[in-house]
């Protein structure tokens, strides 16, 4: 015969919420002794007993129960093993839905600190190579096409903004997360003497909810998480992609450490960028992860319904995803090496330097639009004669513009990186200076949440 109930169980995924579910449930027995809503006697059996299973559960003795479908009916069950019928209270003045959606907002509190951390760590790796090749120059790419000379410092930078502004958007999902629902009920409140000041305060929430009915119904804050997770992963996979392309021999940027590569089944001579190529695929999990749960609440009418069962796995999913990430990355920034000869050789190629010649003519009196007209002819020129810039005679410049005089030979990556000296750019003072921003940023943010 079908077992029917396989399809409501969720143990085998929310048992991960055991030591939120049993804070949970400890601040509501005091809380009820506290209101006398139970004896103080009962209060403190449930609380006793509550430490012996939360202990059971540590060193792995706990007996799960399939058949009591979750967490919660197993806690509560083995608590009236050891305690006796005054387990039966520890439920008053309380619903499973705001029991859920308590340990939820707990779990995901917890979450968003190691994310945090996580993308903490990454930023100083990324620092800390950045500061090892501060002023190594590169070619910068538009289209994936070789555009102008940058520092590889400020390159690696840009992924340093792009984590703060992750970092921001977590610690944003963290004030909406920090919200105690528990008191709401099934929907409409309790109807016993609850002090929900105090329950947030034992449970080092910032604020209490304002309506129960969107209180045990409300999962945007995993939303949020999700919508910051999937931006931030994306970020992870745009990196990737460069350290994929960089680590190539067509490209022949960076090496990475053995350790973060492996070899082909068949080709010895390969090295292959998988974790930087797995950190890319598993975007994809994380932008699924988000959608699954926005499907699963555009069409939940008021207030909770079991569909919200649905809202853990894609999310458990997702965090395990992400701080599995935070674990690879920073140690493998940590062992890329620049070959700072190549990068350096590719940069100064004198069609890097194009704009700099228009930059030339404008000094010296022409209007943009003109001196862009007049290396886009010099430079079809150079490809016709397979010439560079660098190679090209004085006469010839002056077939295309009496403006150019002896000095445009001075024009190199280093002379083009130097120019762009204002902020943001890429000269050499301003990544000192971005730099230096990233560090002091990084010392006075050590404890964001």
């Amino acid at each position: 015969m079908t077992n029917y109930t396989n399809y409501t169980v969720s143990i085998h995924y929310d048992r991960r919420l055991y030591r939120h579910d049993i804070a949970g449930s400890i601040a509501h027995a005091r809380m009820l002794g506290k209101q006398g809503i139970i004896s103080e006697e009962d209060a403190g059996l449930i609380v006793d007993g509550l430490g012996k299973v939360r202990q059971e559960i540590q060193e792995d003795k706990f007996p799960w129960d399939e058949t009591l479908e979750d967490l919660h009916m197993n806690i509560e069950s083995r608590l009236h093993a050891l305690i006796g019928p005054a387990a039966g209270r520890l439920h008053t003045g309380r619903s499973r839905n705001d029991q859920v959606a308590l340990d939820m907002r707990l779990y995901t509190k917890d979450v968003l600190k190691e994310t945090v951390q996580g993308l903490r760590a990454t930023q100083g790796s990324l620092l800390a190579l950045a500061t090892r090749y501060q002023t190594g120059i590169m070619p910068g790419y538009t289209h994936l096409q070789r555009a102008q000379p940058v520092l590889f410092a400020h390159h690696l930078l840009a992924y340093f903004q792009m984590f703060q502004r992750d970092i921001d958007r977590f610690c944003d999902c963290y004030r909406r997360t920090d919200v105690l629902p528990l008191g709401s009920g099934a929907l409409a409140g309790v109807a016993y003497p609850s002090d929900r000041d105090f329950l947030a305060q034992e449970l080092g929430f910032r604020e209490v909810s304002a309506n129960s009915m969107d209180a045990v119904s409300d999962r945007d804050f995993l939303l949020d998480y999700l919508a910051a997770a999937a931006i931030c992963m994306m970020h992870f996979s745009r990196l990737s992609e460069e350290i994929v392309f960089w680590s190539s021999r067509e490209f022949g940027f960076i090496r990475l450490s053995d350790e973060f590569t492996t070899g082909s089944s068949i080709m010895p001579q390969k090295r292959n960028p998988d974790f930087a190529e797995l950190a890319r695929g598993k975007t994809g999990r994380v932008y699924g992860d988000l959608m699954g749960l926005l499907t699963v609440m555009k069409g939940l009418p008021m207030t909770y319904n079991r569909d919200l069962q649905e809202d853990k796995e894609g999310f458990f999913d997702a965090v395990d995803t992400l701080l599995a990430t935070f674990q690879v990355y920073p140690d493998m920034l940590k062992g890329l090496t620049l070959d700072e000869g190549r990068v350096a050789g590719l940069a100064g190629e004198s069609f890097m330097l194009a704009t700099d010649v228009a930059d030339y003519l404008v000094n010296k009196g022409m209007p943009f639009r003109e001196a862009y007209g007049v290396v886009k002819e010099l430079c079809r020129h150079c490809e016709t004669q397979g010439k560079d810039l660098q190679d090209l005679t004085l006469e010839e410049y002056h077939c295309f513009s009496d403006s150019f005089d002896q000095d445009v030979y001075s024009i190199t990556a280093e002379s083009s990186a130097a120019a762009r000296d204002n902020p943001g750019g890429t000269a050499p003072n301003r990544v000192a200076e971005e730099l230096s921003r990233a560090k002091e940023l990084l010392e006075s943010t050590a404890n964001d949440l």
